[in-house]
This record gives C-alpha cells, structure tokens and sequence, in this order.
C-alpha cells in the first residue's frame, strides 16, 4: 500500500533517476537539484518511512529489520558508484592509508551514530505509534545545537527556550496522567540523541567528501552492525512473514538508500539551520501517515505535546541559530572582500 501511494510513487521515481544518473549520458546531475528541494523530499520519504517501520515488525525482528534495511540501501547505491568510480580517471596510485582515513574511517563513525540511532529508534517504535515516533524522534533538532556546545558552537537564548518547549512537548506526549511512561517512548528519547550526534558528524564530514561513498559507507557500517547484534541476540528466520516484504523494501530501498542519500547531498548544499527546519517536516508526514494507512488517532493531550514540539523546532531552527547563520555570512563577506582587494591590482 506504501508503495502504490502517491507521494511515495513520487518520490521514488524522482529520487532513483537522481541517483542512477551517473549512468545515463545527461547533462542532468544531482548537485543542481536546489539542496531546499531535496531536504523537502527527504522529510516526505522519512515521515511515511515511520509507518513502513512500525508495520514491518509484525513479520520481523528488529535487528533483523535493520540490517536488511540497510543493505537494501546499500544495494540501490552500488550501482551509481559503481559507475561513478569507473568514469573517474586517475593516474595516481591508490593510497590505502588515505583512503582509510578520508573515506571509511569517517563513514564507519557517522555510521555508529546512525546504527544506535535507528536501534532505539525501531525497538521503541514496536510500543508506540508511528505518529508519536515522528514527534518523539524530532527532539534531535532541539538537541542539535545543545550537543554542539561540547563542539564549541554557542547556543542563544532561543535555543533554551526552545529545549523547555520541547521538553514539555514531550511531557504531553509520553506521560499519562498516572505519571507512566511507555519504555518504546524512552527508547525514541534516546535514540534522537544518537540522531543528534549523527547530524553533527554528517555535518563535519559532508562537505569534504563524496556525497554517495558517504552515504554507502554509513549504511554498509549499520548493516553490518544490525547483522552482528541480530545474530547474536535474535532467534529465527530473519523474516519470519511475507507481509513484512513490503515495508522492507520501502524502508530498505526508499527511506534508507534514497533519503539518507538525499540528506547527505542537500545538507552539504543548505545551511544546517535550515536544512534542520525543513527535515523536521518528517514528524508532520509521520502524524499523516499513520492517520492514513494505519488508522492511528491522538488524544487532545497528545496534540498538544505534537503543538508544542513542532513550535519548538521552529523556534531553535529560525531563531537559535540566527547569531551562527549572521557570523557564517559575515565571515564569507569578509574573504570576498579580502579575494576582491587582492585581485585588483590584477585587474588594472
């Protein structure tokens, strides 16, 4: 049903002719795709992938899940990348030391925050709905710029008021009136703290690397993470029943081999204020998504907490980051003005 709907209709054909591009004599590439329109896509695929998740755990365990999901992904990927280190020609000779350390040691690290990630993330969601899980998960946007004070970012004052906003948000959401907690809730709390982590990183390395070798050595880390845990800790065929089939290859092929790759290249091309703002449209896509195909309904108290996270998120991405965004562009005037003096005397 996934599948056959018609913003993932879209978004699969969309997203799959930008990543098997490389192979098709095209003047068309990826990079000139706005970075605003891939997060937009992202945000779409990732909401709707959060009621793949929670039906897929009918017919599977969630380790189990997890790797297979991610060597999907790695499976769309291969291809392109194929093709693309084909056509790149060069004449040096291969280095492993370099390669190791610009290219696996980097993806193997933003590959561990995103195995615990989506560890906690897929055992919490087998408790809770696909709608709070949206919501829940979406804490990470808050703690994005919390957890880069111990980077050395700065934090406003918007930032704060924006965590008291999201905390209580998750008070609303995740704590009944008898003061209970569901453990699946727990496990989402968590899990966006990893989540948080793996935006960081991704940040740090994206800009100086290749875009998709990124993306699958991520993916390649998870999966061979989830592999290894499945085995050790789970019983029984890895899909235990066909129904399960579907949201796999959703979550596999298109949530995970398409909107992580879309995130890696539009977070690399849009400011991280924004590029948070407008990934944080998944909860949104998750509440409609699991209103539509799993039939799911929220209570007043939990609209609220839904309300209030959501604002939270607008309020950290527009105004807390407001000072980091005003010194990046500061400082981007400043080196072109300092490129312009320098190149006059050239220019006369």
């Amino acid at each position: 049903m996934l599948c056959q709907s018609g913003q993932s209709h879209l978004a699969r054909s969309i997203a799959l002719y930008a990543i098997i591009q490389p192979m098709k004599k095209t003047k068309v590439r990826l990079n000139n795709v706005p970075g605003e329109a891939l997060l937009l896509l992202t945000a779409i695929i990732w909401g709707t992938g959060f009621v793949a998740q929670r039906k897929a755990m009918d017919g599977m365990q969630p380790f189990a899940f997890i790797a297979l999901r991610f060597f999907l992904g790695c499976l769309v990927l291969l291809p392109g990348l194929i093709v693309k280190k084909a056509r790149k020609k060069t004449t040096s000779a291969f280095n492993w030391k370099t390669f190791f350390r610009g290219t696996v040691l980097p993806s193997m690290v933003v590959g561990l925050f995103l195995f615990a990630g989506t560890s906690f993330q897929q055992l919490g969601i087998v408790t809770t709905s696909a709608s709070k899980a949206g919501f829940l998960t979406s804490l990470y946007l808050v703690l994005v710029p919390v957890t880069g004070l111990f980077f050395g970012n700065k934090a406003n004052i918007w930032v704060w008021i924006g965590v008291a906003l999201a905390l209580t948000g998750v008070w609303f959401l995740s704590v009944d009136l008898q003061l209970s907690v569901q453990q699946g809730d727990v496990m989402l709390l968590i899990g966006a703290l990893f989540w948080a982590l793996q935006i960081l990183t991704l940040d740090h390395f994206s800009p100086g690397m290749d875009s998709l070798e990124l993306a699958y050595g991520q993916f390649l880390t998870a999966a061979v993470m989830g592999l290894v845990v499945s085995l050790l800790s789970e019983t029984g065929p890895l899909v235990r029943e066909a129904s399960a089939w579907e949201p796999l290859i959703y979550s596999g092929a298109i949530a995970v081999g398409i909107g992580f790759t879309l995130q890696v290249v539009g977070q690399s091309k849009v400011n991280p204020a924004l590029s948070s703002l407008i990934m944080g449209l998944e909860s949104v896509f998750a509440l409609l998504g699991g209103m539509v195909f799993l039939g799911e309904r929220l209570s007043g108290r939990e609209w609220l907490g839904c309300g209030l996270m959501m604002g939270a998120v607008v309020l950290v991405q527009l105004l807390g980051q407001q000072q980091k965004v005003s010194s990046n562009q500061q400082e981007q005037s400043r080196s072109q003005s300092e490129l312009e003096s320098n190149s006059q005397p050239f220019g006369q």
